[in-house]
């Protein structure tokens, strides 16, 4: 281990010569031999080369972002200059970009990279490289940080969650190890003044959130300058392009302020996320203008509400605490200069995009960056101030946000008399939530257990895993269209095959009665599932059967949200679990926080028990470890979309349809069950 230490060492040191020479060695390439590395087994050349290439990619960056910003201060635009003077200024501009950044990196075609590396390094992919080969180093603690690193940009990777939680026993780890090495610190300081504002510490958030809005306008200040480059043309080939000089000079920096434009959404983005978090910058002014408040600091509380409404003009809520603090101060106050120079910046932008899109003959839409209510508490205190939730969804998706989502209605018939309402979605501490019992019946149960055994022991479950989620069960599964093919061939009692179609039908139509949808609630995945313990591997475990998740959003526990985006079911609107069995250990159903650690309903299963509830963030949920026996259920999601029907579904209405009419049923069918969650 000394001899690796000493091996680091010397690597930093002639790293850091090698940059003095310029003679920077490209990530792409050292990643590439990180990467061979692995496959070898050499952990300690892995851990050298990809230290090196994050190293090496962030000095590039570093470097385009110094050497653009010198160079725009030595090379300005002027105000009011001929055609000459404009190409002179954007050519003295180019040689001095070129040749500082050569000075520092080397030459700039060694540090071509593919746009695969590039997004190998965006997903952060090198740093589960790096938790491996720590691991096998026996450096918990470099892997714990390389680790969380990872997670942080890929929260819905269950087995790095795993890892992390592992790493948390281990006595060489400590808290201060679990550290996102690539943090953004405009983020870091807004997230964690968001928890002290939460926790009353207004004066603690204060000093955050000013943080967080230094280092929010240097991030911009570099996202603009890293645009300052050579751009893509979506719609031009430059080896044909048919236009005039002044044309191409115009396509390209209309391109530079489309991409500096962006930028908004760019520093509103977690890692590894696509939707941005909406509102993200005037959060800041609101949650100081009432934390100011809140410590009596009202001037300083009048000049964030003001600044609050430079990107939310009129805004009811922010223009009553404005009042409030002009009454109470007897004066009036100013925005601060800093937003209002963003906001008339950002004014600017909008109108030349859009006359650029005319000559490109491009499309540009104007998006509110700033629209949304930010999870405001909208009680009656003056002022008011916001309630500390954020909405993370996409800004150009909006229309699309599920109506049932945003439902708050409730407990219309159970359309069958007998099912019972236990709980509804106040004693289950949530919202869209229901308990109900006596869905099927005890034969009913019966039966579909003995099913399950006969159709999911063949082997239809997670592409022959043994399980998806956990090592410590066994999985198993069938769709109805593979348990009714069953039926016809005679491997399982038809009426079963039947019966558990049936079955699934009664359920969707209590969920859609019981929530007083407006729309039909169609089918998008149907599973008849069992998760068995494994005898011998139970003892100390600490791990779950199925980890806590929101069904149609990849739930980001530190950001505290659930990101609608792919690889999550979008657009799966409500759940349901129908639970065919309670004689096992463990497997209790439970609601959390979007923290997916504080418990807020917990519901043990038992025959013709169901529990439904909207599938987004508003409701993460998971399944306590199974210690002992086999727990079945009827897994099922729906949708209001019909464009995403389950096809099996489908299938399985036409087959009883022809076996209702006693029509020869075909064995062609296409049976593909999907590997869903």
């Amino acid at each position: 281990m000394d001899g690796l230490c000493a091996a680091v060492q010397s690597f930093v040191l002639l790293t850091l010569v090698s940059v003095s020479c310029a003679v920077l060695q490209p990530y792409d390439l050292l990643y590439d031999s990180a990467v061979q590395a692995f496959y070898r087994s050499d952990y300690e050349s892995v851990v050298l080369h990809m230290e090196a290439a994050l190293n090496s990619s962030s000095e590039l960056r570093q470097t385009k972002v110094r050497c653009r910003l010198r160079c725009q201060d030595e090379h300005p635009f002027e105000d009011s200059f001929t055609d000459l003077r404009l190409f002179d200024t954007v050519l003295r501009r180019a040689a001095c970009m070129n040749s500082c950044v050569e000075e520092r990196v080397g030459a700039q075609s060694l540090h071509k990279i593919s746009e695969d590396v590039v997004q190998d390094f965006n997903r952060r992919i090198p740093y589960n490289y790096l938790q491996l080969a720590y691991q096998k180093l026996k450096m918990p603690d470099k892997a714990a940080a390389a680790a969380h690193t990872y997670f942080q940009a890929n929260p819905e990777h269950v087995e790095m969650g795993q890892n992390l939680e592992q790493y948390k026993d281990q006595r060489d780890v400590r808290p201060e190890h679990f550290v996102d090495r690539q943090a953004r610190l405009h983020q870091q300081y807004f997230t964690d003044a968001v928890k002290l504002y939460d926790k009353g510490d207004y004066e603690g958030s204060i000093v955050l959130f000013e943080e967080a809005l230094v280092e929010y306008f240097k991030a911009d200040v570099e996202c603009r300058a890293l645009c300052q480059g050579p751009q893509k043309f979506e719609n031009h080939d430059y080896l044909r392009y048919r236009y005039s000089l002044h044309e191409l000079v115009s396509d390209h920096f209309t391109q530079v302020l489309h991409c500096e434009h962006e930028c908004v959404r760019d520093l509103a983005t977690r890692p590894g996320r696509l939707s941005p978090m909406e509102n993200y910058l005037p959060l800041h002014y609101d949650y100081l203008q009432f934390a100011y408040y809140q410590m009596d600091w009202l001037e300083e509380a009048l000049q964030c509400a003001l600044t609050y409404l430079l990107f939310h003009e009129g805004e009811d809520f922010m223009t009553e605490n404005v009042d409030y603090y002009r009454e109470v101060l007897e004066q009036d106050g100013k925005p601060r200069e800093e937003a209002a120079w963003y906001v008339r910046r950002h004014k600017q932008e909008v109108e030349l995009l859009l006359m650029g899109s005319e000559i490109m003959g491009a499309e540009f839409t104007e998006g509110n960056y700033w629209s949304g209510t930010g999870g405001r508490d909208d009680s009656h205190r003056i002022p008011s101030g916001t309630g500390g939730g954020l909405e993370y969804v996409p800004i150009s998706d909006k229309k699309n946000i599920s109506s049932a989502v945003l439902r708050k209605q409730e407990g219309g018939p159970l359309v069958y008399d007998s099912v019972r309402l236990v709980k509804n979605s106040a004693a289950l501490n949530g919202s869209q939530r229901v308990l109900l019992d006596s869905v099927i019946s005890e034969e009913e149960c019966s039966e579909l257990r003995h099913l399950a055994h006969s159709v999911t022991m063949a082997g239809d479950g997670y592409r022959g895993r043994m399980s998806p989620h956990t090592p410590n069960e066994k999985f198993e599964g069938a769709t109805v269209l593979k348990t009714l093919q069953y039926g016809y061939e005679g491997r399982v009692p038809l009426r079963s095959a039947r019966l558990f179609y049936e079955v699934s039908e009664r359920a969707r139509r209590i969920i859609e009665s019981y929530f007083l949808l407006n729309s039909t609630l169609h089918f998008s995945y149907t599973h008849l599932v069992c998760r068995t313990a494994i005898t011998g591997q139970q003892d100390h475990r600490n791990d779950l059967s199925h980890p806590i998740h929101a069904d149609n959003c990849l739930l980001d526990p530190e950001a505290n949200e659930c990101w609608k985006e792919p690889p999550a079911y979008t657009y799966r609107d409500y759940s349901a679990l129908l639970y065919l069995n309670g004689d096992f250990d463990g497997g209790e159903f439970i609601f959390t926080e979007m923290d997916a650690k504080t418990v807020t309903a917990s519901v043990k299963p038992q025959c013709g028990r169901m529990v439904g509830f909207s599938s987004g963030g508003e409701n993460p949920h998971g399944v306590k470890a199974v210690t002992n026996g086999q727990r079945c259920a009827v897994a099922l999601w729906f949708t209001m979309d019909p464009l995403f029907r389950e096809l099996e579904r489908l299938q399985a209405d036409e087959v009883i349809q022809a076996l209702d009419t006693q029509s020869v049923w075909t064995q062609s069918l296409n049976i593909n069950p999907k590997d869903e969650l």
